[in-house]
């Protein structure tokens, strides 16, 4: 059966290690591997652990009825395109139930009009791991900060918006922010 665990695990930035690591009872990197590729059988049981160890929901895992995959015709390399040397299919993505999207109407910083950005809601315990990166933080009244996460302390939190001439902000942490994870950009608009 054709899974989606190398996709997570990618869209994670896991290696095989880590994912090992993070099963209950640990395993090995070959284990998982085998699983990925399908040489091994992906039991139940093996669909828990490593739904676990990815921290998403086991259905994430799967190819569901209705799952779109794309076929890949083309890889492009220093020395110009060709085709795959074996049958290749990019899955589409899906949407886990933490994740939110952020539109843009205006270009701003590496961002142009018309880009989405999907984003995975970190808790307040998972923040340092955002650290140097852009963030989606909310604020009240439906209002929100979108820039780059400086600093944290015990409290706060430091965010450079990335409008031109934008000053450094110092916000409380709140419960969540939202970590970009797919830049999807409409070419040719």
């Amino acid at each position: 059966m054709h899974n989606q665990i190398r996709t997570v695990r990618k869209a994670r930035r896991l290696t095989l290690e880590q994912v090992a690591a993070r099963c209950t009872p640990p395993t090995t990197a070959q284990t998982i591997g085998r699983l990925e590729m399908g040489t091994r059988v992906l039991s139940l049981g093996w669909l828990n652990r490593i739904a676990a160890a990815l921290d998403v929901e086991p259905r994430a895992l799967l190819n569901m009825a209705g799952d779109a995959e794309l076929p890949i015709c083309a890889v492009v390399a220093g020395d110009g395109a060709h085709a795959p040397t074996k049958a290749e299919m990019a899955a589409m993505p899906f949407v886990e139930p933490d994740m939110v999207g952020i539109r843009f109407a205006a270009t701003l910083g590496d961002y142009r009009r018309g880009d989405q950005l999907w984003c995975r809601r970190l808790a307040r315990a998972d923040i340092a791991q955002a650290i140097n990166r852009d963030i989606l933080v909310p604020r009240p009244q439906g209002r929100f900060i979108f820039g780059r996460l400086l600093a944290i302390d015990a409290q706060n939190m430091q965010i450079l918006p990335l409008a031109d001439g934008a000053r450094q902000q110092v916000v409380a942490q709140g419960d969540w922010l939202a970590l970009p994870v797919q830049l999807v950009r409409q070419l040719g608009a």
